[in-house]
This record gives structure tokens, sequence and C-alpha cells, in this order.
């Protein structure tokens, strides 16, 4: 949203008071840069979900020479700090991928582009070392909630994942 190609006319504090406005929200959070290979300036769908009133999964790069590393240490670290309705982020992190390239382009693999279904959550897998770490990760934050790995290395090509490509429609209460 802070992207001069997203909204050059508005600044942070006009972007904040259309939030409010527009979705009711009281409070904002906001991040620093995505991952490597995002043409979308950096979605959090590729970085951060919540996963409960105040609790969030984030992704972490280990590896201190990967490009990824210092931004989303850098976003660890705040979410670290931040407070909802004055009390602390639980904060859960799940690991990267290994880096994916097309044609010298490396593509935003990421375990947090998951979709979650009513009785699922479709998670991104690449063929990596990191997947089953992923898929535990998420099945202790949706305990009730079966996780369903996909391999992915095909559908990263198009920039993105399960929650790129959806519309989330929740189910309607049965009367």
């Amino acid at each position: 949203l802070l992207n001069p190609n997203r909204n050059p006319q508005l600044n942070r504090e006009q972007i904040e008071e259309r939030l409010r406005d527009y979705l009711g929200v009281r409070e904002i959070l906001w991040l620093g840069d995505g991952i490597e290979g995002d043409d979308t300036d950096g979605h959090i769908d590729d970085l951060t979900r919540f996963v409960g009133e105040r609790t969030v999964l984030t992704v972490m790069e280990d590896d201190e020479s990967d490009p990824n590393h210092a931004p989303l240490q850098a976003n660890l670290e705040r979410l670290n700090s931040l407070t909802i309705s004055g009390k602390p982020l639980e904060v859960i992190t799940l690991p990267m991928p290994g880096r994916i390239d097309r044609e010298d382009l490396r593509l935003p693999a990421s375990y947090a582009n998951y979709y979650i279904a009513n009785t699922s959550v479709l998670l991104p897998t690449f063929a990596d070392p990191h997947d089953a770490r992923a898929a535990e990760i998420l099945q202790h934050a949706f305990p009730t909630r079966k996780i369903v790995p996909i391999d992915c290395r095909q559908l990263i090509w198009g920039l993105g994942a399960f929650h790129c490509l959806t519309q989330q429609q929740p189910s309607l209460a049965q009367n």
C-alpha cells in the first residue's frame, strides 16, 4: 500500500485513515520489505498471516547469505515489538523453502501462501526439506483442520500459490 506505484497520492496517515474508515479497523500493523521475486511489492500473504486474534505465522530465512534473511529478520523483530490492544503478538515462525529460480528469476516460493478452507488448509510445498516442518507448524496452528500439502513447483511459475489464486467464501451458518 505504501509503494509509490500503488497509492502515489496518499501518505501513510491517509492510507491508515481510509483503512479505518472503510474496514472499521482500530489498529494497523506495518511490516517492511517482502521476499525476493515477489512482483506484488510485498503482499502480506507471502510473509505473515494471522492465525488467531493475536497470533501470527511469519516466514523466516535462516541462511544469512540469502537476500531474504535481512528483510525477514527485520519483519520478525518488528512483529515481536508490536502489540494489539496493549497485548503482545504471539509470533510463530515458518521456514522458507530453498530458492527456486526460473529463467534467472527468483520465484516467490513461501509456505505462508497457504489457503484456509472450511475444514482444511492447502499448504504449498516445493519438494524441499522444509516442507514437512512447515506442515507440522501449520497443523499446530490449525489443530481442527487437515493440512493438505500440494506440490507447487509448477504453480509458483505464475508468481504465487494458493492464497494468491483464491477469493475466500466463508461457509454460511445453517439455521
